[in-house]
This record gives C-alpha cells, structure tokens and sequence, in this order.
C-alpha cells in the first residue's frame, strides 16, 4: 500500500481498480486547517488525466507495472507486431497503443513495452535514435544566423526541426522524449 504522503512523480498506483500514474503532485499545509497533497494523475488504461487533492493518510494499492524490451517486427495494416526476444512470442498491438513510438521505430528496432496484468498499454521508443532524413529543404548559403531550423523528414515519416545545413541521406541522431535533432550521427 501506498500513502498519499509518499507519492512522487512516475509513481503507479490503483483507484477504483484501475491503474494511474502520478504526473505531478504537490504537498500543501495551509496555515488554517489540515494539510493535503494536489496530485496530477493519468489513467493508464484510457489515458485521462485528472487532478484530485488527497489527504496525506490516504493509502491505495500500489500498481505492478512489467516492462520488457521487444522488437518491433512489421505493420499488417491495421496491428503492429513485436517479438519476445526470449520466447520470441508475438504481441500484437492498436494504432492507439504504438502511435508516438512510431515516429521513431523501423523495422527490426527494440522498444520498450509496458504491461499491466499482462495487458500492453505503452511502447517506449529508446531515448535515442539514429535515423536518415529522406525530405527537406536545402540550406541557403549565406544564411549563417544561430539556432535557424528548417523541417526534415526521416525514413519512419516523423518530421523533425534540423538546423540549416543537414542535407538529404544524412543520418542524425534523436532525442525520442522531446522528438528533438541532437547531432549528427556518429
């Protein structure tokens, strides 16, 4: 069990039977009165955030969370294949579930998944990728100015701020969290 006094941020906790993940909280004692903790929540399962303030004796059960790393296999269409690389049993996956960690995974690439009483709920990209830009515009000689972006298409379609000087067929490497260019790649 879990106090309400104890919780941090990235914490996993059930209400009602149902996961949540604590995005922000917030301990508060007020001059008049008892103290309580403003906590910022996401379910899990829906993906619905709320805000609820908790009384710091609250307990709730604690969320178990199993992750494993798996690789991402192919696309039929509608379901996204990835492979135990243990058993290498297949799960297969939504749109919905796989959608942000696309922008940053081909085929063949690792990925985090998460899973809650066996059930996938999240993909995680890793935090860094090395992908090839297939579209973007040229650079204008001259234009010298700091911190001029231009967008660049990589191979997995996600569109991505570059500086001015990357060029078609170069690969550079990604930031997954904040979908951010850090360099070229090395």
């Amino acid at each position: 069990m879990i106090y309400a006094s104890d919780f941090k941020k990235g914490l996993t906790f059930e209400i009602n039977g149902e996961p949540h993940i604590i995005l922000d909280f917030q301990h508060v004692k007020p001059g008049k009165g008892a103290a309580f903790v403003r906590t910022k929540y996401r379910n899990i399962l829906t993906g619905a955030t709320k805000e609820e303030a908790f009384n710091p004796n609250d307990k709730f059960p604690k969320a178990h969370i199993d992750t494993k790393t798996m690789q991402y296999l192919y696309n039929d269409g509608e379901l996204y294949y990835f492979m135990d690389q243990e058993t290498y049993d297949q799960v297969p996956l939504m749109k919905e579930q796989v959608e942000d960690a696309m922008n940053y995974l081909r085929e063949n690439d690792m990925a985090i998944i998460k899973f809650y009483k066996g059930n996938a709920f999240l993909v995680e990209p890793p935090n860094f990728v090395n992908l090839k830009v297939i579209e973007t515009e040229p650079g204008v000689k001259g234009d010298t100015a700091t911190n001029v972006t231009k967008a660049a298409i990589v191979e997995t379609g996600a569109t991505i701020q570059v500086p001015i000087f990357i060029e078609v067929g170069e690969v550079i490497q990604i930031d997954t969290r904040t979908g951010e260019y850090l360099s070229r790649a090395k």
